[in-house]
This record gives structure tokens, C-alpha cells and sequence, in this order.
């Protein structure tokens, strides 16, 4: 401090300077940082202006969206109606598609009629065929409004919907074959007819169905179409093109022993036909049969054939050795790991085969199966088989079989009438499937005077092993019944067609659309053990909540 203060007195003007500068700088350093707060406070205004506009304008689009765009309407559909015909027969033919591509499935059918039903203008004579006649129909699924309506025949053999490119147009078709012989292919869309061939399918024939939609072998764009017609003990191939209905070749022959039916399997790039009877089982590559009946060879997808089934094959009687390939009621495709197998069902057996090596993956002990086997979901994305088999007079048992062991993962027993309908599937969204049963329960020792049994409709769904739901008791004859989602994994709906059939007296014909949830509402609650373990009503809204799901 005193050498400070000797040298401020020694240099006086020296101190005043720094004193000065020290003062200069500080004078600086605060215009600098009111400056920078300046600015600071200029951007922070920015900032929250920017803020403020930015949900301003988020608060328009949602207003927007909310108010002013409306949004697409989604269809509503009636939960039941009812579409009804006098004086008419009812073909057992159901088609589900969307024919108006208002994203809600229709209905289409066939009837025999002197004239359509009201909202038609169209008769027998119209089209140029004798009255009565077969009309093809197209009902709306919201409400069972017609959509359009046709004569299409004199009596109908066989029809099947949803062929993609019939007639050269991209929407699909349906393939009506008639008799007199004839093929028509109608537009799925509008009922116009796109090509009517006739065919000579000889004497007492039978149309084996369904039809083969096959490659493009005419190389016009459009994929073909195979016929079998089974006339005694021989089978006639006919190749038609799928754009214009005219015959392609000539008719190829293939010899059987009897009533035949048959699947087509795909294995990989071949193709394979199996034709079964009571007593032997013949396989043809589609390769074969293109040949026998254009007596050309070509190269086409799916036109090669699989060395493994070839030596299996005898080259002159195309008879296929399998262990199990006698008195066969029923061949069925079941998905595998990698390919089909096939299910193999008779009188006292089903048998799954491998289509890789044709050998026995499993057998089950089961007599005399009455209906279709059919594809469902007993325990999540397990595939299981639907088995009934007739266990006595006007008696069946159901099973469900798991179909990667075959095992038994439920079954039932109810009585049966040979006419009932076979049984259906819907899936849900807990990846399985509710299975729709006609028969009727009786309960263990509550046998009554005999009787024709009832037909009733079950719904059993695995979330409950214990209970079946009835939903209702038909008197009517039943010609068809099928069961899908009128919409994309939702609006569960069965249809019933019912009336007098070919052959039969004409009379009252009615055709009906019920929403499943209708029916599970007033359903009655059976049980199957004597433990209930929720009450009648939980299970019932439990099973009206039940979602559903539209698989690929």
C-alpha cells in the first residue's frame, strides 16, 4: 500500500488515465450486454409468436377435420332381412361377394321362377328360354335390396363366383353351366352376360365342381378354364378360354371305376389333380391333361410336374398308391409348413398325408363322416379339422381334431337329420374361430318317445368348452347356408336359403340375412358339464362382445 500510494503521488496524471480507461471499458461492456439482452428479448418475442401461430394453426386443421371435411360415410346394414319368391324352387347355391363395391359383402343365388321378383323387369322369354326358368340373383347384404336380377338358363348345373378376368375385364366374373348344355359367364358387377358358349358334354352327365381355373395356355391375356364331366366310368376334360368361352383342343378321356370327385393340389411350380372314387384314387400333373386334351406340350407355370409324385404314379392307369386310397368319402387340402397335405376320410379312418414324401403323418379312428370336413381354430393359430361322423340313427358326434397331430381337442354328440346343413366357421380376434353346429342336444337322460330330430343352430366358441349357445330352431328346409363377415373383421352374419328344391313341387322360397349378435342376445345357455361357472347372462354378453376378424 505505501509503494501505491508514493507512486500515485509521484505520478498523479498516470493514475487519472487508468482510472479513465477502466471506466471506458466498463461503459462498453454494459452498452454490449444491453445489446445482447436486446436482441435476447427481440428473439424471445419471435419465439413465442411463432408458438402461438403454430396451435393457432393446429387448431384450424382439427376444426377442419372435425367440422367442415365430412367424413366417409360408413355403410349402415339392416341386422335382418328377408328376400322371398312364390311359386319358385331354390338351387343350393350361395356366393358371397361384393358385387356393388360398397365394401359390405352380398349375396348371390339361383331359383327357378315364371318371372323374377317385383323389382325385375326381366322374364324367361326376354332371354329366349321357356318359362319356367333359372334366374341368377345378386341381394344387397345392408338390406336385401336387389341389385340386379337375370334368366340365365333353363335349369342351372353348377355356379361359382368370383373368377378373376372371366371374360377379359379386370372385375370378376361368375360361370354359370346350364342345361341344356351351356356356359354362360356373367359379370359380377351388373348381371349382363359376357360369353355364352354351348358345349356337347354327351348323355347323363355330371359337371365335376368346382371349375379349374387354369394358366393362360390360348396366350390371350386371360387365364383358361378346365371342365371335368363325369359320364359313367370316364371322365371328359374340356378346355375353354376364359375370355371368350371357346373351346380350346378337343375333348381328352381319362378311364375311372365310378362316380368320381376330385381336388386340385399345387405343389409348388406343379399342379395336381386328384380324381377319387369308392374303391381307387388317380392323379394327372395338369401338364398331362392339357396334353390329352390339346395334344400339344407347352411350357407354363404350374404346368411341371413333381419328380417325388411321378414315381408314385402308375404311367398307364394314373393310379396314385397310398396306404389309405380305398373307399374314400372325402379328399381334403390341409396348409402345411411348406406345402398342402391332404386329408383322406373314409368309412372308418381319417388319415393326413404328406405331399412331400406321401407318407402317413396320422390316422384317427372315425366312422362314417356325414358332411365336409371343415377348417377352423380351436386353439389360437392352431389349425384344427371339423369332423362329424354318424354314430348311430339319427345320431352325430363333432370334433374338433388338432391337424398337426390329429389329436382330439373336443367333441360333441347331438341328434341329426341327414338333410341338415353341414357346419360353419367365423374368425375371431383372439385368433381362433367360432363354429356354427345344426343338430340337436339332448340331455344325458332325458331320452323322450322317438322322434324326427329338431334342427337347430349351436354356436360354440373355445372360450367357453362347457356351453353352446342355441341360437334357433328351423322347421324349413334348408337348400344352403353359409356364414361370413359382412364387412372387414366385422358385422358376423349367417344366411339361410330355404324352400322347395329342384325336383320338388314349387313353392314359397326365402332367403334370409341375420346378424350373429341378434341371436346370441336371446340365445339359451346350455351346459355341457353340470359345473357353471359364470352365470347364464355373462356368458351371453361375453359372447355378444366377441370381436372378429377377417384373416388373409
Amino acid at each position: 500500500m505505501d509503494n501505491k500510494d508514493s507512486e500515485a503521488e509521484i505520478h498523479p496524471l498516470k493514475t487519472e488515465d487508468v482510472k479513465v480507461q477502466e471506466n471506458h471499458e466498463n461503459s462498453v461492456e454494459r452498452r454490449i450486454i444491453s445489446k445482447q439482452s436486446s436482441r435476447l428479448s427481440r428473439l424471445s418475442r419471435w419465439r413465442t409468436a411463432a408458438f402461438f401461430v403454430s396451435l393457432f394453426l393446429c387448431l384450424i386443421i382439427v376444426f377442419a377435420f372435425s367440422f367442415i371435411i365430412p367424413c366417409p360415410e360408413r355403410p349402415v346394414s339392416e341386422r335382418t332381412w328377408f328376400r322371398n319368391y312364390d311359386n319358385a324352387v331354390a338351387y343350393p347355391f350361395l356366393a358371397i361377394e361384393d358385387v356393388n363395391q360398397d365394401k359390405v359383402q352380398d349375396v348371390l343365388f339361383a331359383f327357378k321362377a315364371s318371372n323374377g321378383s317385383s323389382s325385375s323387369n326381366r322374364t324367361c322369354l326376354d332371354e329366349g328360354l321357356p318359362s319356367p326358368c333359372a334366374f341368377v340373383a345378386a341381394v344387397s347384404g345392408r338390406n336385401g335390396g336387389a341389385l340386379w336380377e337375370r334368366p340365365a338358363a333353363e335349369e342351372v348345373e353348377w355356379m361359382e363366383c368370383g373368377i378373376e378376368q372371366l371374360g377379359g375385364t379386370e372385375a370378376p366374373g361368375c360361370l354359370l353351366v346350364g342345361k341344356p348344355v351351356s356356359l354362360t359367364a356373367v359379370d359380377l358387377q351388373t348381371g349382363e352376360v359376357r360369353w355364352r358358349q354351348s358345349s356337347d358334354f354327351g348323355a347323363n352327365y355330371t359337371v365335376l365342381t368346382p371349375v379349374a381355373v387354369i394358366p393362360d395356355v390360348d396366350s390371350d391375356g386371360v387365364q383358361d378354364l378346365m371342365i371335368f364331366i363325369s359320364t359313367g366310368d370316364k371322365i371328359k376334360t374340356f378346355i375353354h378360354s376364359g375370355k371368350n368361352g371357346n373351346q380350346i383342343g378337343s375333348a381328352g378321356s381319362l378311364d375311372v371305376d365310378g362316380k368320381a370327385r376330385y381336388i386340385r393340389l399345387n405343389l409348388g411350380s406343379s399342379s395336381y389333380f386328384l380324381f377319387y372314387t369308392e374303391n381307387s384314387l388317380y392323379a394327372y400333373s395338369l401338364k398331362d391333361l392339357y396334353s390329352a386334351a390339346t395334344g400339344m406340350e407347352i411350357k407354363l407355370p404350374g404346368l411341371e410336374q413333381d419328380p417325388q409324385w411321378e414315381k408314385n404314379i402308375d404311367r398307364t392307369t394314373h393310379h396314385l398308391s397310398l396306404l389309405s386310397s380305398r373307399d374314400i368319402h372325402y379328399l381334403v387340402k390341409i396348409p402345411g409348413q411348406s406345402r398342402e397335405n391332404i386329408l383322406v376320410v373314409n368309412s372308418e379312418m381319417a388319415t393326413l398325408i404328406n405331399t412331400q414324401n406321401l407318407q402317413t403323418l396320422w390316422t384317427l379312428n372315425v366312422s362314417r363322416v356325414v358332411s365336409e370336413p371343415l377348417l377352423g381354430y380351436y386353439k389360437p393359430d392352431v389349425l384344427g379339422i371339423v369332423l362329424e361322423s354318424e354314430i348311430g340313427p339319427d345320431r352325430k358326434k363333432v370334433m374338433i381334431v388338432e391337424s398337426r397331430s390329429g389329436a382330439v381337442q373336443w367333441d360333441l354328440k347331438l341328434n341329426w337329420r341327414a338333410e341338415s346343413p353341414g357346419p360353419a366357421m367365423l374368425s375371431t380376434a383372439d385368433h381362433r374361430s367360432a363354429f356354427l353346429i345344426w343338430g340337436e342336444f339332448q340331455v344325458a337322460g332325458n331320452e323322450t318317445r322317438p322322434r324326427a330330430p329338431l334342427q337347430k343352430l349351436y354356436l360354440f366358441h373355445p372360450s367357453y368348452t362347457n356351453v353352446l349357445l342355441e341360437l334357433r330352431n328351423s322347421t324349413d328346409q334348408i337348400v344352403a347356408f353359409n356364414a361370413a363377415l359382412f364387412e372387414r373383421s366385422r358385422h358376423a352374419c349367417y344366411v339361410l336359403l330355404r324352400g322347395p328344391q329342384p325336383g320338388e313341387e314349387p313353392g314359397p322360397v326365402s332367403l334370409m340375412k341375420r346378424k350373429l349378435k341378434e341371436d346370441v342376445s336371446e340365445s339359451r345357455v346350455i351346459w355341457l358339464s353340470q359345473v357353471a361357472v359364470d352365470s347364464e347372462q355373462y356368458v351371453r354378453e361375453r359372447l355378444y362382445r366377441m370381436r372378429f376378424h377377417s384373416r388373409a
